[in-house]
């Protein structure tokens, strides 16, 4: 339960993942719907955002493949209005019964197999309803400067910890902006916008974020108490006032 309480005290306390919900509710139109899906939904703080702008009536269905996340976001959100359903993205159609107005995926979608995702979500989407998710810059091949604490992070752990980077396939192999388009119009979808935006990240609010166990860096070979020792070593020397911009890709579609 370590990933899942701290990431839910993370989103609670810092506002990176709220702020990027909101935009995605915006590019959803998000507003007269009775039913979205908030997929990937971790703890359920895109549902709680989504809701925001929502009428009273409206629903919210959480799917997440983390049971534990769920329970830790049942503790945190109790709002009878938020439905949560556990299973993998690409199994979405298994699980939902009911066809939605909108499908909104903060952050993790890259993380799936997006074709089957991407099909998933189209098989259960009301005609004319909407999907908008975000990619981290990275995993859509953005060549976006390191925040200057990951930095520090690589410098410090290459030379006092020996570390050397593992090979991660993901990343090599980044879900370009071209070919999530064509696999979003391979399922069906027809591409409303695509955008890269810059999101605001403090050094306190990146340190909190990789001090989550899951998120901690470097990855590979080392323990978390040493990911934990670098953390601090690079907390210490970088300037706190400085402020990181994450890049994102954003992409909104229509059934």
């Amino acid at each position: 339960m370590d990933n899942a309480d701290s990431y839910a005290r993370f989103v609670q306390n810092y506002s990176p993942y709220a702020d990027a919900s909101r935009d995605l509710a915006l590019r959803a139109g998000i507003g007269g719907e009775h039913v979205v899906i908030d997929l990937c939904g971790g703890t359920g703080v895109a549902a709680v955002t989504l809701l925001e702008g929502m009428p009273p009536h409206a629903r919210i269905i959480s799917v997440d493949g983390s049971a534990a996340m769920q329970e830790a976001g049942r503790r945190v959100y109790d709002d009878p209005r938020i439905t949560w359903v556990t299973c993998k993205a690409e199994q979405l159609a298994d699980h939902i019964l009911e066809m939605v107005d909108a499908v909104v995926c903060n952050s993790a979608i890259w993380m799936t197999d997006t074709r089957a995702t991407f099909a998933a979500v189209k098989a259960i989407l009301r005609p004319g309803g909407r999907f908008v998710f975000n990619i981290p810059g990275r995993a859509a091949g953005l060549r976006d400067a390191a925040p200057a604490l990951l930095e520090m992070i690589d410098v410090i752990a290459r030379a006092d910890y020996g570390y050397v980077p593992p090979h991660d396939e993901r990343l090599n192999r980044p879900l370009l902006p071209g070919l999530l388009q064509a696999q979003l119009a391979e399922a069906g979808f027809s591409t409303l916008e695509t955008e890269i935006v810059a999101q605001p990240c403090s050094v306190e609010a990146m340190r909190a974020w990789l001090s989550i166990p899951c998120f901690a860096r470097p990855a590979g070979q080392l323990r978390h108490e040493q990911r934990l020792e670098i953390l601090e070593k690079a907390y210490s020397l970088v300037d706190r006032n400085q402020v990181s911009h994450i890049e994102w890709f954003v992409a909104a579609a229509t059934a």
